[in-house]
């Protein structure tokens, strides 16, 4: 069975976006060569689903390279001394039904940022006490977010509540968190492609990078968008 690691090096001219590491069930040894590949081409590479402390200990064999993890979950960034500083362009914002929708939701934060955003953090904020959703979806707006990734496990409700509230795309981010018919995300999955509010786009159970890469291309195209009518 052929092992051998394939890594996209055209893809951010292609896409605008760089091939990002999936680390999970992946060996030690195909991490390494993705991510020596990737750094020989670009200052920053983003590996998801592999946590820092496994990453630490793997970055002693690519050389002078830091492990950077600006967001709560399993994504890090592999960050060459040559690295540039990350620009931010657009805003996007990533907000959490719970806590335990952190990991997802600091994958997707993690991404955006990579890609040059702005990214404000909201967590724990479900339907439970709804109250305390209020004030960050007004500062937010009034902070011109250009879209809103909402993450939610459980009956994954938020998202639909949260875009019939605001005029800016939302993204719902379905996690696998919850109990029992919870069934590791799929009823949050369901009630958001069964939303009634339009507005609202799904991507997969705990995909926080498909999520972090579609609200990029979003809050870019607004800033181009914004630059371009003054």
């Amino acid at each position: 069975m052929a092992t051998e690691v394939r890594i996209d090096l055209d893809r951010r001219r292609r896409t605008g976006s760089p091939e990002i590491v999936f680390g999970q069930n992946k060996t030690d040894e195909q991490i390494i060569r993705a991510c020596e590949r990737l750094l020989a081409v670009e200052p920053r590479v983003i590996v998801s689903r592999v946590g820092r402390e496994r990453m630490e200990q793997l970055a002693s064999a690519l050389g002078d390279v830091t492990v950077e993890q600006p967001y709560p979950g399993e994504t890090v960034i592999l960050a060459r001394p040559d690295a540039p500083i990350v620009r931010s362009i657009g805003h996007v914002a990533v907000i959490t039904a719970g806590t335990s929708d952190l990991s997802a939701a600091g994958e997707a934060a993690t991404v955006a940022f990579e890609l040059g955003c702005r990214v404000t953090v909201v967590a724990d904020v479900g339907i439970a006490g709804l109250h305390r959703l209020v004030q960050p979806l007004r500062d937010l707006i009034a902070d011109d977010v250009a879209v809103i990734i909402v993450a939610a496990g459980m009956d994954g409700a938020l998202p639909t509540v949260v875009t019939g509230l605001v005029d800016v795309p939302v993204i719902g981010l379905p996690t696998s968190v919850g109990y029992g018919v919870a069934s590791g995300g799929n009823t949050a999955l369901g009630t958001m492609l069964s939303s009634c509010t339009p507005g609202l786009a799904v991507v997969n159970i705990d995909n926080g990078v498909g999520a972090g890469v579609f609200a990029a291309r979003i809050a870019h195209a607004a800033a181009r968008h914004n630059q371009g009518s003054r």
